[in-house]
């Protein structure tokens, strides 16, 4: 993946990936001599240490040529545009701008664009049953009101 780092320091990373009318031209190298364009992971880039992220966009017409599951990890799937499906085991499910599914480990699944312009998602994935706390349990707010430079 291309993406390029605007800021790094000890506290967090900041990586531009392109807006997604881009995405299509990232290449994921998944073996020796095996691509997979429109995908890009984020982990590494961002130094993730809990989820992996990728961003996703399928031409019109297209659909993976194989499904997945996992062992362990629950995946989000946020479709941003376009419209096309996702087949979750032999459940077929209508996707497009605004569609948000959580998909257990052990469901196999993959998406296919059955529009005219590109299906774009972020997929978010994460191990299933570990997060300990959310913005409500987890969060605090700072002391002072935010000072903008």
């Amino acid at each position: 993946m291309n993406a390029t780092t605007l800021t790094e320091t000890a506290k967090y990373r900041v990586e531009h990936v392109g807006p997604s009318e881009s995405w299509g031209d990232l290449v994921l190298q998944r073996a020796p001599g095996s691509t997979m364009k429109g995908k890009g992971f984020l982990g590494a880039k961002l130094g993730l240490t809990g989820m992996e992220i990728s961003v996703n966009s399928m031409p019109p017409g297209q659909a993976y040529p194989f499904s997945h599951a996992h062992r362990k990890n629950e995946e989000l799937y946020l479709f941003l545009t376009g419209t096309g499906a996702m087949l979750l085991d032999q459940d077929v499910v209508p996707v497009g701008p605004g569609t948000a599914i959580r998909v257990a480990p052990p469901v196999f699944r993959c998406w296919r664009n059955t529009g005219t312009v590109p299906l774009t998602c972020i997929v978010i994935q994460a191990q299933a049953g570990s997060l300990e706390g959310a913005t409500a349990s987890d969060g605090f707010l700072a002391p002072e009101p935010p000072c903008w430079p």
